[in-house]
């Protein structure tokens, strides 16, 4: 099964790479070179000393002192995984999840809920190891890495915006997204004593910022949209595929043109307020179609 999803994943960058299948491969590359170069130090009987010391300057420091030498560490800890376990359920969930918040708020806001969800993780963890008593001995040893933030980030705003939205899990059945994102939190916050506190604690502060994410974007504020912008400038991560979109406008005066925007641009406003009066599911087929519409074209 876990195959013929990868599978899946493969074909779908290689014909039309959208940024969530980006994301994937991208977290998949990294861990297979760092093996490689993990591997190559065994077999040749070398300190893996060298290992662990890229480990530590690709992952996040709970000591502020040390995130100012390595300030990188804020993205790039994003994109490491301890084991092959650990990025599989990762990239599964980043997957399932990614794809639910690409069919109804568009592929090109995936990267940047994904970046920003993993900054705010990193955030929340350095400050609560630097706030809280329990962490002080531990301060000077302390790394996280991993994409559970970024992902976080994304499945809580995908329950934020479709509540009730109904996935299927395994052995239980429907579940609706909120319930799901809700318990998914309440282990992450009962867990922080267990062990992996920082792992917990940047779990929660990566779905703070998709439910902030969401807040602002009923308002009609998609507080992640300069960066998306600014992607497509530079022309990579482009949220459907690397080909430039040509747009031809016939016969269509500028004042024609300018109408026709303003009056687009009135009808998305009227359908998130919508959204943030009654919710997603009160929408017709049509509104959900114009929304998904204008989300692919951003």
């Amino acid at each position: 099964m876990s195959q013929n999803i990868f599978m899946s994943i493969l074909r779908n960058f290689l014909r039309k790479p959208a940024q969530l299948e980006q994301l994937v491969i991208l977290n998949i590359v990294v861990f297979i070179l760092l093996k490689l170069f993990y591997t190559g130090l065994f077999l040749f009987r070398m300190d893996t000393v060298s290992y662990e010391n890229v480990i530590r300057n690709l992952a996040v420091p709970a000591q502020a002192a040390k995130l100012l030498h390595t300030p990188w560490t804020l993205i790039t800890y994003m994109f490491i995984h301890e084991s092959f376990m650990h990025i599989l359920f990762n990239m599964l969930w980043l997957y399932w999840m990614g794809k639910i918040f690409s069919e109804h708020l568009g592929s090109g806001r995936v990267l940047g809920v994904y970046l920003f969800g993993g900054i705010s993780g990193a955030v929340l963890y350095i400050t609560a190891y630097n706030i809280f008593p329990a962490f002080r001995d531990v301060i000077p040893y302390s790394y996280t890495i991993g994409a559970s933030a970024g992902i976080l980030a994304i499945v809580v705003a995908t329950a934020t915006l479709l509540p009730n939205f109904r996935i299927n899990l395994l052995f239980i059945g429907p579940v609706a997204l909120k319930y799901f994102a809700g318990f998914t939190l309440l282990l992450d916050l009962l867990s922080i004593g267990e062990g992996n506190a920082g792992g917990h604690i940047a779990h929660l502060g990566g779905a703070l910022f998709g439910y902030i994410y969401i807040i602002f974007f009923r308002r009609g504020t998609d507080i992640t949209g300069w960066f998306g912008s600014f992607l497509a400038r530079i022309n990579i991560f482009h949220p459907s595929s690397g080909y430039m979109k040509i747009v031809h406008r016939k016969n269509e005066t500028d004042e024609e043109y300018l109408g026709r925007k303003k009056s687009r641009e009135e009808t998305i406003d009227a359908i998130l307020d919508k959204i943030s009066q009654s919710g997603y599911d009160s929408l017709t087929r049509k509104e959900k179609e114009i929304l998904f519409k204008a989300s692919r074209e951003d």
